[in-house]
C-alpha cells in the first residue's frame, strides 16, 4: 500500500533518473546518505558541525600532550555553591596518595548520601577539576556529598593503577563517612565516558572485595569494551562525531598495556568481559544513539538485567558522545540529565 507521499517520492525519483541517468542520480543522492549530520538531532547539529570542522590530529603518544592541554577547567562556582576542599587520601598497596575534591560537606548536618565521581577522558586525559562546577551543582541539587577523584592516567599508569586510585578514594569515603556527614548505606558511584567505564570496574571490585556496599551506579555513555573499534567494527554513522574508533583503540591500548581487542587482556580491566555481573548495585546507563559506545552500553545493560541487577537505560536519539555537556540546553540533553538525577534521587530515598 502506497501513501500519497510514497507515490510522490517514487515519481520524483523516477523523473530524476530519466533526466539525469543512473550515474548522475547516484552522485546527487550519495552525499545526503553519507552526510555525517543527517542522523544528528537538530538541536545538536551546530555543535556537531563545529566538532567535525576541527579535524583534530589522530590521538597518539605524540599528540597526547596537546590533547591533554586542550582540556580547560571551568571556574569553581562561588558561594553559595557547594564548598570544595582538596585532599590527598591514602593510595592502595603502596601506591602514591590520591588527590580528591570533597564537595558539599556541611558540618553538623544529618548524614546525607554521597557520590564517588570519576571524570572522563578516554583513560588518557582529563582532570577532576574539569568537573568541579558540575559536581558542585549535582551536590546542591541532590543534597549530597561528592568525592571527585583525580586518578592517575594511562599510558604512564596503566591498569590496575587508575582503578586502584578510584577504589582507594571509595574506601576512604566509606571509612570517613561519619566525619564527612555521609550515610554509609547511601554511597553511589558515577562517571562519564572513561569515568563510566572505571565506575563499572570499581563497582565490580567493591562487590568482590566486600569492603564497601554501593547503593547505585550511574554510568553515562560508559567506555566498557576494548573490542569496539578494534576487533569489532561499528556502523559507519556511529562514532563519527566526538570519540572515534581510532581514539578508542588508542585509549584502551594505553590503559591495558596490550593491544585493544586482543584475545587476552588483564583480568578485571574490561567490564564487558566480566563473566559474572550478579550482585552488582542497581544501575543507570545513558548513551546517545550515534555514540561509539551505544552498542556496548546496551549489551552491558542487557547482561545486567539477565544477572538480576535492576537497570534503567536511556538512549538519546540523534546524540553523539558527550552531547549533554556540549549542548546542555538541548531537549535530549535535558531529558538524559533529568533521568539519571531522578534515578539517583530514588536510590538515595531508600535506606539500604
Amino acid at each position: 500500500m502506497l501513501t500519497r507521499r510514497d507515490l510522490s517520492k517514487a515519481i520524483g525519483a523516477a523523473g530524476a533518473a530519466m533526466l539525469l541517468g543512473p550515474a548522475a542520480l547516484r552522485a546527487v543522492v550519495a552525499p545526503a546518505a553519507n552526510d555525517p549530520l543527517r542522523l544528528v538531532d537538530p538541536e545538536l547539529r551546530a555543535a556537531a558541525a563545529t566538532i567535525l570542522a576541527q579535524h583534530g590530529a589522530p590521538m597518539t603518544r605524540a599528540t597526547l600532550p596537546a590533547a591533554r592541554a586542550s582540556w580547560v577547567a571551568p571556574a569553581t562556582l562561588p558561594p553559595p555553591a557547594a564548598p570544595v576542599e582538596t585532599r590527598n587520601v591514602p593510595g592502595r598497596r603502596g601506591d602514591p596518595p590520591v588527590a580528591v575534591q570533597v564537595i558539599g560537606v556541611r558540618p553538623g548536618a544529618a548524614p546525607r548520601p554521597a557520590i564517588l565521581h570519576i571524570h572522563g577522558g578516554g583513560m588518557v586525559s582529563g582532570r577532576a577539576q574539569n568537573n568541579t562546577g558540575f559536581c558542585q551543582t549535582v551536590a546542591a541539587e541532590l543534597d549530597c556529598v561528592i568525592v571527585n577523584v583525580d586518578y592517575r592516567l594511562a599510558p604512564e599508569t596503566p591498569f590496575p593503577g587508575p582503578v586502584e586510585d578510584n577504589y582507594a578514594a571509595l574506601v576512604w569515603l566509606a571509612r570517613n563517612a561519619a566525619l564527612l556527614g555521609v550515610d554509609r548505606s547511601r554511597i553511589a558511584i558515577m562517571g562519564e565516558s572513561a569515568g563510566g567505564g572505571l565506575a563499572a570496574m570499581v563497582a565490580i571490585v567493591a562487590r568482590d572485595r566486600g569492603e564497601v556496599a554501593l547503593c547505585y551506579q550511574t554510568l553515562i555513555y560508559p567506555m566498557l569494551d576494548d573490542r569496539t573499534g578494534s576487533s569489532r567494527a561499528v556502523p559507519p554513522f556511529v562514532g563519527t562525531i566526538g570519540w572515534s574508533a581510532e581514539a578508542n583503540n588508542f585509549g584502551w591500548t594505553a590503559f591495558l598495556g596490550v593491544p585493544a581487542g586482543g584475545e587476552r587482556v588483564p583480568a578485571g580491566a574490561v567490564p564487558a568481559r566480566e563473566a559474572n555481573l550478579s550482585g552488582l548495585p542497581p544501575a543507570f546507563i545513558g548513551v546517545g544513539a550515534i555514540d561509539l559506545f551505544a552498542d556496548e552500553d546496551l549489551a552491558y545493560a542487557r547482561r545486567l538485567v539477565a544477572a538480576g541487577v535492576p537497570t534503567q537505560v536511556q538512549v538519546a536519539p540523534g546524540a553523539f558522545h558527550a552531547f549533554d555537556f556540549i549542548v546542555p540546553e538541548a531537549r535530549v540533553s535535558r531529558e538524559l540529565t533529568a533521568a539519571w538525577k531522578s534515578a539517583l534521587r530514588a536510590a538515595f530515598a531508600v535506606p539500604a
